[in-house]
């Protein structure tokens, strides 16, 4: 079980630019992981008073003496203060060189590190067409050896949609993000109200799962919000600092269509239309896995109209099945009208989820621990309001959250892990 003197500084391990360790000159390391970013990063601030190589009559600083122009490899090794370390083993590139402060006795400035991914989907285009899963497309886009190559652990949810299409040359973790959207997992069965995946990168694998599997899992850790000096029985650690960043905003929920909204889908082939109406109350309640207990938590008069208008084309008629044209003819003959994708149940669910999500945000600050990683579940105690100085949690905002983003900070003397939490619901038990 963690304490609060895991808040004291971590180590680390290996810090070096081009085989070169620069660990002693640099006071602060930061690492983000994101659910809506396709990979993690990592920056540095350095103080750099330069050096004196044998072969040299100067001192010269680590910029120009390497020097550091963009595209070196890094390597990273570094541990939080947990009872049982945990490590962050990371190989980065030099992505950007800022805010440089130059000075008669050292100069400070950032590094922003990268992955080789990141650098490699500006050198990849998606080109050929596929027709396959979702998840299967996926999974060979990021494994293409004259694309991403990713060596990384690939952890997929499988997909329960097929969905043909052409990478047109766009990027191939735009078109992984782009797909994420249109997906439905496997386990959901079908299309019932669980659309939406997310694609992003952690320290150990390139993740593509669905929202309702995130949602699904059983919190990591559990933690509190307490003055108490002992950490209570039956937590993993302290919450350090709290900041709510939105609860509720009722106007902008209902801006996004988040109740209710309403898509007109135009059929090119039929040269005619359909309505679709989608609410919170009919089409995603007892359809979908939820954080806490209860999605509706607005007045039910604010949630009977649609608030949101959008417009599609349906997609009929194009890309049918097969490997030649002869067979994609007589594929589209068979079924003319059978769309490519069900964008009018798909789409709609999707939009709607990804804002649910992130109804409820918070902020909070804790004990550096590696271990945690976007897209995990955990759970919060936050304190009642009450006069008497031992408070109960609150039953609405006590429970499981979902990890949107992270950043570990790590100094010379502390280190601390800031998570960006994110659910869809209250809790909605108060006895």
């Amino acid at each position: 079980m963690a304490s609060n003197e895991a808040a004291l500084s971590g180590n680390i391990r290996k810090f070096e630019v081009k085989s070169k360790d620069i660990s002693q000159i640099s006071p602060e390391i930061k690492y983000y992981e994101n659910v809506l970013s396709n990979t993690i990063s990592a920056t540095a601030v350095v103080a750099d008073a330069g050096g004196l190589e044998p072969d040299q009559k100067e001192m010269i600083g680590v910029l120009d003496g390497l020097p550091i122009r963009g595209g070196e490899f890094v390597k990273l090794i570094i541990e939080d203060n947990q009872s049982k370390p945990n490590k962050l083993d990371l190989d980065l590139y030099v992505n950007r060189v800022k805010n440089s402060s130059p000075g008669t006795s050292n100069d400070v400035y950032f590094l922003d590190f990268c992955t080789k991914e990141f650098i490699a989907n500006e050198q990849s285009r998606v080109v050929k067409r596929f027709e396959l899963n979702i998840s299967d497309a996926v999974r060979k886009i990021l494994t293409d050896p004259k694309g991403l190559q990713v060596k990384k652990k690939l952890d997929i949810d499988e997909t329960a949609v097929p969905y043909n299409f052409i990478g047109n040359d766009r990027k191939p973790l735009y078109v992984c993000t782009w797909l994420a959207s249109k997906a439905v997992p496997k386990a959901a069965g079908g299309i019932n109200g669980a659309a939406g995946y997310f694609m992003y990168e952690t320290s150990d694998s390139f993740k593509f799962k669905s929202i309702d599997v995130l949602v699904k899992q059983e919190p990591k850790k559990k933690y509190i919000y307490t003055n108490a000096t002992k950490l209570p029985d039956g937590y993993d650690g302290k919450i350090l600092n709290v900041k709510i960043d939105r609860n509720i905003d009722l106007q902008q929920n209902m801006s996004l269509g988040m109740y209710h909204n309403r898509s007109i889908f135009f059929d090119f082939y039929a040269m005619d239309y359909q309505v679709r109406t989608y609410s919170l109350e009919q089409d995603q309640k007892s359809k979908i896995e939820i954080a806490a207990d209860n999605i509706m938590f607005v007045g039910k008069e604010f949630t009977q109209i649609p608030t949101r208008f959008l417009n599609h084309v349906l997609d009929l008629g194009t890309l049918p099945s097969g490997k030649n044209a002869k067979e994609q003819l007589k594929n589209w003959k068979a079924k003319p009208t059978d769309p490519n994708f069900d964008a009018p149940k798909t789409m709609v669910q999707s939009i709607m989820r990804y804002n649910q999500l992130y109804s409820i945000k918070t902020h909070i600050m804790i004990p550096g621990d590696f271990s945690l990683h976007a897209g995990d579940m955990i759970e919060c105690d936050f304190p009642d309001l009450a006069r008497v100085e031992n408070r109960q949690p609150n039953k609405q905002t006590k429970g499981k959250y979902m990890i949107a983003s992270l950043c570990h900070r790590i100094t010379p003397k502390d280190c601390f892990t800031s998570l960006t939490l994110v659910r869809d619901s209250f809790s909605g038990k108060v006895s």
